[in-house]
């Protein structure tokens, strides 16, 4: 039961069935992919990219025990547990551990918008106590464009100061990278064990710079690789490799995200069924397609 390693993280999406339901074998497939020819080093499942919110409690509570099975290490896996209800978040987390998944997404409880510090160090500190475990790693989730419930400076010092190692590091969405530099040098960044992802593969080599252990990111899900090709190049930022995954980043900004990588991995394994996504979001249009397919051939071309 060991903290998640460092470096490129995809937030892997979801397979659905006709009624919503995930379809297990086909994610666990899926990131097996990812941990291998996808060049991913950890996936980060059934977060935002991955349609969490849209997952049933029971498909969500299910996931670790297969997860285990497959023999995913637990330190390649952080898996999103965070949900509105409190002892729900509780139950999937607990669940998580039981299987050594110890290291966890966690998003606010984002129902509730303009709720104070105060509230939100109630959730999570009741969670902490809650699963009383301590091999528990708790990766906080700030996304206040989605969920409107932003996590601030202070409440992550404070919780590090808590509770520790618990509070293993965080997710920063918010696309500001002047956001993740603020988190980084509250808390000390990797210099202090506390491991701060930017979400867009094109901060990687700032963040980096700035005591970040990596990215985790949603268009990794097909990326992964020419970050990993920009990672050892010579010249590093400088190089025609990560000039590469910029433009691929700005590219890929043009679409929904998500209905965009379930697009490109129904096209790479001819199969339609993974473009199916959870109401209330939408597949892309058949034009879309054809423009994301075309753009995606000539980032890969060789």
């Amino acid at each position: 039961m060991t903290k998640a390693r460092r470096g490129i993280y995809a937030a892997a999406i979801s397979p659905f069935d006709k009624n919503y339901r995930l379809e297990h074998a086909k994610l666990i497939e899926y990131c097996s992919y990812l941990l291998t020819d996808g060049g991913c080093d950890g996936v980060a499942p059934i977060g935002t990219t991955g349609e969490g919110s849209s997952i049933s409690i029971e498909d969500r509570l299910s996931l670790p025990k297969l997860f285990f099975d497959a023999g995913i290490p637990g330190d390649r896996v952080i898996l999103g547990t965070g949900n509105s209800s409190t002892p729900d978040a509780v139950r999937i987390s607990k669940e998580a551990l039981e299987y050594g998944y110890v290291n966890q997404l966690v998003l606010p409880p984002f129902y509730y918008k303009s709720v104070s510090d105060e509230g939100l160090y109630d959730y999570f500190s009741f969670m902490i106590n809650t699963i009383n475990s301590d091999h528990l790693r708790i990766y906080l989730y700030h996304f206040p464009q989605v969920s409107q419930v932003p996590i601030s400076i202070e409440l992550v010092a404070r919780l590090k100061k808590e509770f520790g190692p618990m509070i293993a590091g965080l997710k920063d969405s918010s696309g500001n990278f002047s956001q993740s530099i603020a988190f980084a040098e509250a808390t000390g960044g990797i210099e202090q064990d506390f491991d701060i992802y930017p979400s867009s593969e094109a901060f990687y080599f700032k963040g980096i710079d700035a005591g970040c252990a990596g990215i985790i990111s949603g268009s990794t899900n097909i990326f992964a690789t020419l970050v990993q090709a920009a990672i050892k190049a010579p010249d590093g930022p400088d190089s025609k490799e990560f000039e590469r995954v910029v433009q691929a980043r700005n590219f890929i900004g043009a679409f929904n995200l998500m209905a965009a990588m379930k697009s490109a991995e129904a096209n790479r394994i001819l199969d339609e069924d993974w473009e199916r996504i959870a109401p209330p979001l939408r597949q892309l249009k058949p034009d879309e397609k054809q423009k994301l397919y075309s753009g995606l051939s000539e980032f890969f071309a060789n």
